[in-house]
């Protein structure tokens, strides 16, 4: 199964307007098609899929999600940013509206942790290049400096290149 990349993803949530207007207003998705109060397909700004998101609406009294606390299921999604700029622009859009949870360096990716409105966790990341990856790679996981990141990086690298995509030849 060559996989060459993630879709989609599809979540369950209790109010398809509200959860529609968190990702559109914070991380700027579009609404391709929806059918209101049932369901809504989004895409991520700089995507070229059909859709990025799928958002179904359950009821208002739903539970929130065990998954992680007793159950299994899924933890996170994570969407990938092409720049550190773009990392610490949307680190102020989740902070402002009182989404982000936390942030982490992975050494080999820079992370973001976020709730949507209904709990579920996200992940806003950005890649090391392949070339800017030290041979013996640090997997532990610390704070994410992103002041300190950009000055060791660049606000405006590219990332992912050689990891995510090809790297240019």
């Amino acid at each position: 199964m060559p996989v060459t990349r993630m879709n989609h993803a599809v979540l369950y949530v209790r109010d398809v307007a509200r959860t529609v207007a968190f990702y559109r207003d914070v991380l700027g998705f579009r609404v391709k098609s929806e059918v209101p109060g049932q369901a809504a397909f989004l895409q991520a700004p700089a995507s070229t899929n059909d859709h990025d998101l799928g958002l179904f609406q359950v009821a208002p009294d739903a539970a929130p999600s065990m998954a992680g606390r007793g159950m299994v299921g899924l933890y996170h999604i994570a969407w990938e940013v092409d720049t550190l700029d773009e990392l610490d622009r949307i680190a102020g859009a989740l902070r402002d509206a009182g989404a982000l949870v936390g942030a982490s360096d992975h050494g080999t990716t820079k992370a973001l942790y976020a709730h949507d409105p209904d709990g579920l966790e996200f992940e806003v990341c950005w890649l090391v290049p392949a070339d800017r990856l030290p041979v013996e790679v640090d997997q532990a996981t610390g704070p994410l400096d992103l002041a300190a990141e950009k000055a060791r990086y660049g606000g405006s690298t590219r990332g992912g290149v050689g990891v995510s995509f090809p790297a240019p030849l």
